[in-house]
């Protein structure tokens, strides 16, 4: 069954106004169980709507669910060139989203998958979040929320995101870090990890080699740990961040939580670029994403890469059975 297009611009369009569409095929078809997971494409000038595409028409992403793609629709996608980014093109990938999650929130999704967008776009179209996290959040009225990327081989969970580097000593709190170890460790279960095994990575070289190279670890990651562990939460830390993510491919720990953006992707993206993915933990709803951005370089020559969205639409299934399974 080809996947089903749900145009989001320039009008919304909810997926509910195609389930009489969809019902016959459905039971023609015994889908009945397959849950149906939303893809955004993305931005239009980028390579979101090629991979979106190439996701929902994938084998593997067929045989595990119903793909639904939200977004411009191919007439309407000619209207922005591939590679130069656009206030309209940020305002579209920002509906789409919008109208992804509604329904997911109203029950006629079980998960959404996002293509990347730009992050520039949508602030020239007025949009004040810096992602997708931040506007998920707001979305689903959500308080605390953590990006995790998700692989076979690593797992990262970020303390704080798109941020400038400058800004994080003062965002690492306590409290923000405890949040983050507690939603990593109340998630991880639904990804085979009984009693996960965490460690906080260090914001300083050394993890601030007893208050020598900064006092960041003493001051506040160190507490935040202790506290961790007083609740029951097997979290080690603050350990150098230049070993701890060996150790955890070495199979010592579950995940990591990483201090800021770049800390965590540089090592997850060295070991897993392509098959990484982009969950929000936190959400009432599920919510996968690719590894990558736009890669405006690429957009409009065929050559895009779908596989980081093939894994990310696949474990949106896979989390959503596990869903329906834990809640009879």
């Amino acid at each position: 069954m080809d996947p089903i297009v749900v145009a989001t611009v320039p009008r919304v369009v909810a997926a509910s106004r195609l389930t009489c569409h969809i019902a016959g095929e459905l039971y023609t078809n015994h889908k009945m169980s397959f849950p149906r997971i939303g893809l955004t494409v993305g931005d239009p000038s980028g390579i979101g709507p090629e991979i979106a595409d190439k996701a929902a028409n994938d084998p593997r992403v067929k045989s595990v669910c119903e793909p639904v793609l939200y977004g411009p629709s191919e007439a309407e996608r000619r209207k922005f060139s591939p590679g130069v980014g656009c206030p309209e093109g940020g305002q579209a990938s920002y509906e789409a989203v919008k109208s992804a999650t509604i329904d997911a929130l109203e029950g006629r999704l079980d998960a959404i998958t996002t293509a990347p967008i730009n992050k520039a776009a949508w602030a020239e179209a007025g949009l004040p979040w810096r992602g997708h996290t931040e506007l998920l959040a707001v979305l689903t009225e959500t308080s605390s929320v953590a990006m995790m990327f998700y692989s076979k081989r690593l797992r990262v969970v970020l303390a704080t995101i798109h941020v400038p580097i400058s800004d994080v000593p003062v965002l690492l709190t306590a409290d923000r870090l405890e949040r983050t170890i507690e939603l990593a460790a109340s998630t991880l279960p639904r990804f085979g990890f009984k009693k996960p095994r965490l460690a906080l990575a260090g914001l300083n070289p050394h993890a601030g080699e007893c208050g020598l190279i900064g006092r960041e670890e003493l001051a506040t990651l160190t507490p935040a740990v202790s506290t961790c562990r007083s609740r029951g939460i097997d979290v080690t830390g603050p350990l150098p961040a230049d070993t701890v993510f060996i150790r955890a491919l070495k199979g010592e720990f579950d995940a990591v939580i990483a201090c800021y953006h770049d800390q965590g992707l540089i090592p997850i993206k060295m070991v897993a670029f392509g098959q990484a993915v982009n969950v929000t933990l936190g959400l009432p709803i599920v919510r996968t994403s690719v590894d990558h951005g736009t890669a405006y370089d690429i957009a409009g020559t065929g050559a895009a890469d779908p596989s980081s969205m093939v894994e990310a639409v696949c474990l949106a299934a896979r989390l959503t059975s596990s869903n329906r399974v834990s809640h009879g």
